[in-house]
């Protein structure tokens, strides 16, 4: 008879948080100076489930910490897909997964209550990469980006402290990982183009008379500027409603978000005032330009920015959108 498997050792805590401020701090420069304005407590449960959602990315992509998309067959990004929602799933129950990224999840799950249908909602993004998805219409993409970006601004927001039922504020963070989403999309254009992927919406191309695939061919580059240009306006919108939401946190949290919100929303209106060869080289924010931006949040915090609405597609609508329509397919 063979002998049982041996029981996985119950993860450590600091070891867990250590590998986290190791993960971001590699992974994404930008959030890991922004994140060092939370409260202890607060910083290392934002490590830990950025960890998660980096480990959930590269193995989704076969990346290392966000690097070039990998080029294995589709055929191998079900199982991929798989593992993401195994590992997830005996992370939720509390139980060790041989992981550290995602028994880091479990850590914060457990410390911040965060659900199950909260980690779906991000892992539908993955999904939908899995089946080499494209976003025909605007509600489209923002589908996409709500489940790779907004809805880990709302896992984000209960790590702050947000009440799972204060639905506005959830909103409000959801509309930050949007913005952020959008800016990120519109730097990596021709990164995505390599791993043979394109998130503009066919119906945004289209009305530039930008044939498909063809973007970044030079007699199309100045009609891609415009539709940059369309997508950082988008991210300000989003990022102005998410400064709402950021209203209502502590001070330090209102100053951290705040960072972060001015350094992705530069990399947004950089690509946009960038030109036809924005995408010749990685666009990206430098170390005088991160200090100034954390500088200039520590006083936006103080005060409050002025109300304004969310803008059409929202946390909720989109929410009702895939509802409607089900992970993994393009909406109407």
């Amino acid at each position: 008879m063979a002998e049982p498997a041996a029981a996985l050792p119950e993860p450590d805590r600091a070891a867990l948080v250590a590998h986290a401020r190791e993960t971001i701090a590699r992974g994404s420069k930008s959030f890991a100076a922004a994140s060092q304005l939370f409260d202890k407590t607060t910083r290392e449960r934002v490590w830990l489930l950025y960890a998660w959602c980096r480990a959930c990315d590269d193995i989704a992509d076969e990346q290392d910490l966000g690097g070039e998309l990998g080029t294995t067959p589709g055929g191998d990004a079900a199982e991929r897909l798989a593992q993401i929602r195994r590992l997830t799933d005996l992370a939720m129950a509390g139980l060790p997964t041989g992981n550290p990224n995602f028994d880091a999840l479990g850590v914060v799950a457990r410390e911040c209550g965060l659900t199950r249908g909260m980690a779906e909602d991000v892992i539908d993004g993955f999904a939908l990469d899995a089946e080499d998805w494209t976003p025909r219409s605007e509600a489209d993409l923002l589908r996409y980006c709500f489940h790779v970006a907004g809805a880990v601004g709302v896992m984000m927001a209960v790590v702050m402290g947000v009440a799972p039922d204060d639905d506005d504020t959830l909103d409000r963070a959801c509309d930050l990982g949007l913005a952020f989403q959008l800016g990120n999309i519109a730097r990596d254009v021709a990164e995505d183009d390599r791993g043979g992927r394109c998130y503009l919406p066919a119906e945004w191309l289209a009305e530039a008379d930008i044939p498909p695939g063809e973007q970044l061919r030079p007699c199309y580059r100045a009609a891609l500027v415009d539709v940059a240009k369309r997508l950082a306006a988008l991210a300000a919108d989003y990022e102005a409603s998410a400064r709402v939401g950021a209203a209502r946190l502590g001070y330090r949290q209102r100053w951290a978000i705040l960072s972060a919100a001015g350094i992705y929303g530069a990399i947004a209106r950089k690509v946009a005032a960038g030109g036809p060869r924005v995408w010749d080289a990685r666009v990206f924010t430098s170390r005088e330009e991160k200090l100034g931006w954390v500088l200039r949040a520590g006083l936006q915090a103080l005060g409050r920015p002025d109300t304004v609405p969310h803008p059409k597609w929202s946390r909720m609508s989109l929410k009702a959108l895939v509802n409607a329509k089900g992970a993994g397919r393009p909406a109407a």
